[in-house]
């Protein structure tokens, strides 16, 4: 009873709180005024934007997220050193081409992290998804192989992603 009661006046209690401490934050003050305008800010925000939530996957293992992440903090320092040497040397020889990538993960969350991923990574940037979801085009700096790429980029980020939230 007082759950669901919390979860309907309150839906969103880490996200409330974290606007009401911002809030108290910018404005740098804990006058009286200010605590009543920033909770009642955290409380209506919630309230307004709840029903424009999607649902999104839940994660299914945190421990390969957390690999995940590692791995993709590891790939962008990588590819950092690996731009650089590109950059440095005579810009003739690079290749930029745009490549389309088959998607096989589903729903809002798993596409948007994994053209997230793909933007972090120096040398690439995603350009857009397909209205139907179905491929992600991607920028590359440099091009030797196009179905090496794609064949990395579905078992490095793609699959684990599959994993993580299993679709």
């Amino acid at each position: 009873m007082i759950r669901s009661w919390t979860r309907r006046w309150i839906p969103m209690p880490a996200q409330s709180l974290i606007l009401f401490a911002t809030w108290l934050l910018l404005n740098n003050t804990l006058a009286p005024g200010h605590i009543l305008l920033g909770a009642f800010l955290a409380l209506a925000i919630p309230l307004l934007v709840v029903p424009m939530q999607a649902p999104q996957p839940r994660v299914r293992s945190h421990l390969r997220a957390v690999r995940y992440t590692l791995m993709v903090l590891y790939d962008i320092l990588v590819a950092n050193f690996e731009v650089a040497m590109r950059v440095i040397g005579p810009m003739s020889k690079l290749q930029p081409a745009f490549v389309a990538v088959p998607l096989d993960i589903e729903g809002t969350l798993p596409i948007t992290i994994l053209a997230s991923t793909i933007s972090l990574t120096p040398g690439t940037v995603s350009a857009e998804v397909s209205e139907d979801r179905q491929w992600l085009y991607i920028h590359v700096l440099h091009l030797t192989d196009e179905a090496q790429l794609i064949a990395q980029i579905k078992s490095r980020y793609e699959a684990p992603l599959k994993e993580i939230f299993g679709c």
